[in-house]
């Protein structure tokens, strides 16, 4: 009877699991003809909403770039996969587009993940535009704005609104920041978070409890508090790729871009020559072994001590190919034309790690001048402090490394405020080789969208939705209709709320080994649930049911509850 109950319980989850699973194949392959048309925000808004929804295996979305042709072409085939690249992936497909996306390593495996976790409205902006009375500066305030307000509302389980505490040792320092800042609330409108306000020094201790009442100029005269944008980036950058994925597009990671194919003239990019990662290690479907006494006939071949592994390559063919590849644009955009002058002047911004005790959870510190004249932030995330962040030049590398001055640098900075820029970040779009649109530059917040400059061409364009402008003109494509990301929530947005965490820990269990090694149920506490439910949104309890049925293979005798 109790292993009737057991399976009936384990049956269920599994028939949910087969049910979505089998929705794959009632979808259309991602680059299908039948896809076109089929834009537009309410079908895409269906798609991304829908529980029973699932992402195409990763044999289906291989298998629907190796069926392109010359003939029978993508639309737009993106390269990279962080926010941008993803961003423009997610657009092109739900204007009823064919979207392709490879990414090199996994997605958000490189800059995207690595950024401040912030998503700024602009403030330092504004501070150039009342000092320089440049209404560009103010432009670019309202714009980062209206994004900041757009990405917490289209991910609310993965963003959220952060206090960032500025701490005033001068009575000068306070008026200045508190007048500065009631001025960003007054542009910032219906857009404004909530609203900034002063805290006396003994109610900023109480708020901050690390934060020194002694400073360089003098004792703690108080601190002013402003709400900024704070989010989970490696996983919004995930729901981005997820997102785009439900409505169409095409999205295969560890897939390398080895070169680009350009047509028959050589003046245009076709496509590009991709190579599997992961084919090199995958015995059962793409790997083969050549022996030393066997003559190796595939030219595509690398050594690895006494044999050689194959690596399974295709060409994918798209009528416009956009290279958003991060750092590395310069080596795709070579691929076309290695006489190409580089464009990208690298830099690295490190962040360090410290103990959760150095912040309170939900509020931040900002220290805003350092000795060079920089800004750094530190911030509550996941269970600790995030402190950063330097900015330096660098090489390009897949894995920078901080150097010890770096650290030390932000340890000086913040030091002195607790107890125990000459390079553009503007984004650029530029067509230099035909066929092939390069996008970089640029930063979280506005990763969507925010005006640029188009190289060889005399329009002045309104990142993501920029890119794929330029690819429809560049490719002469026929959209279904225009962007829509505007109002598009990610995947597990739809239906979410803050709450939600409480039908996670009351409905599920956490499954956990005895001392004894016997796996037993425990209890979903809370920073468990509100973890999976900020993580993965309204996906969060068909992350708890895998889990619990995948552990309770370990122990048979485990009893599952829902």
């Amino acid at each position: 009877m109790a292993t009737a109950s057991r399976l009936r319980g384990l049956g269920a989850v599994l028939a949910a699991s087969g049910a979505t699973w089998a929705a794959v194949a009632l979808l259309q392959p991602p680059a299908s003809a039948s896809d076109r048309g089929s834009g537009g925000l309410d079908a895409a808004r269906r798609r991304i909403a829908d529980p029973a929804a699932a992402l195409p295996p990763r044999e289906v979305q291989e298998s629907a770039l190796i069926g392109t042709s010359v003939i029978n072409p993508l639309d737009v085939l993106v390269i990279g996969g962080g926010a941008t690249g993803c961003g423009v992936a997610l657009d092109a497909a739900t204007r009823g587009l064919r979207v392709g996306l490879v990414e090199r390593e996994d997605f958000s495996s490189g800059t995207s993940s690595r950024s401040t976790k912030l998503i700024h409205g602009g403030v330092r902006y504004l501070e150039k535009a009342v000092f320089n009375l440049d209404y560009g500066q103010l432009k670019l305030v309202f714009h980062a704005l209206r994004e900041r307000k757009q990405v917490i509302e289209n991910a609310p389980h993965l963003c959220q609104a952060l206090p960032c505490m500025t701490p005033c040792f001068e009575w000068f320092e306070v008026v200045y920041y508190w007048m500065g800042l009631k001025l960003y609330d007054v542009v910032a409108g219906r857009r404004m978070l909530h609203l900034s306000r002063y805290y006396s020094a003994n109610e900023s201790v109480e708020l901050f409890p690390t934060l020194s009442r002694k400073g360089h100029n003098g004792s703690l005269k108080g601190t002013v508090v402003y709400y900024d944008g704070q989010m989970n980036d490696s996983r919004l950058n995930v729901g981005l790729a997820c997102s785009a994925a439900l409505v169409g597009a095409t999205v295969l990671n560890h897939a390398e871009v080895i070169s680009l194919i350009k047509d028959e003239f050589g003046e245009r990019i076709i496509g590009a020559r991709i190579r599997d990662q992961l084919s090199g290690n995958n015995t059962k479907q793409t790997l083969v072994l050549f022996f030393p006494s066997l003559k190796v006939v595939n030219s595509n071949v690398r050594w690895r001590g006494d044999c050689h592994f194959a690596w399974k390559e295709f060409d994918a063919y798209a009528k416009v190919v956009v290279n958003a590849a991060g750092p590395f644009c310069d080596s795709v955009r070579k691929m076309a034309n290695k006489d190409l002058s580089a464009m990208i002047c690298p830099s690295s911004g490190v962040h360090i790690v410290l103990p959760d005790y150095y912040s309170p959870e939900g509020m931040g510190l900002i220290v805003p001048k350092t000795k060079d004249g920089r800004v750094v932030f530190m911030l509550p995330w996941l269970g600790r402090t995030i402190a950063g962040t330097t900015d330096s030049n660098t090489a390009i590398t897949m894995l920078p490394e901080p150097h010890e001055d770096e650290i030390q640098f932000i340890l000086d900075a913040i030091c002195n405020y607790l107890n125990v820029q000459s390079i553009s970040r503007d984004h650029i779009v530029l067509e230099d080789y035909p066929g092939l649109i390069t996008i970089t530059g640029g930063k979280w917040t506005t990763y969507r969208s925010f005006k640029i400059t188009l190289i060889n061409s005399d329009a002045i364009v309104s990142m993501a939705e920029d890119a794929v402008d330029a690819a429809i003109r560049s490719g002469k494509l026929n959209p279904a209709n225009a962007c829509v990301t505007d109002n598009l929530h990610l995947v597990g947005g739809y239906g979410w709320d803050r709450a939600s965490f409480t039908i996670l820990a009351q409905h599920y269990v956490r499954m956990k080994r005895t001392h004894g090694g016997k796996v037993i149920p425990g209890v979903m506490d809370s920073a468990i649930s509100k973890h999976l439910s900020h993580a993965y949104g309204t996906l969060a309890e068909q992350v708890a049911a895998i889990a619990q049925v995948v552990l309770s293979f370990i122990d048979i005798s485990c009893m599952i509850f829902y």
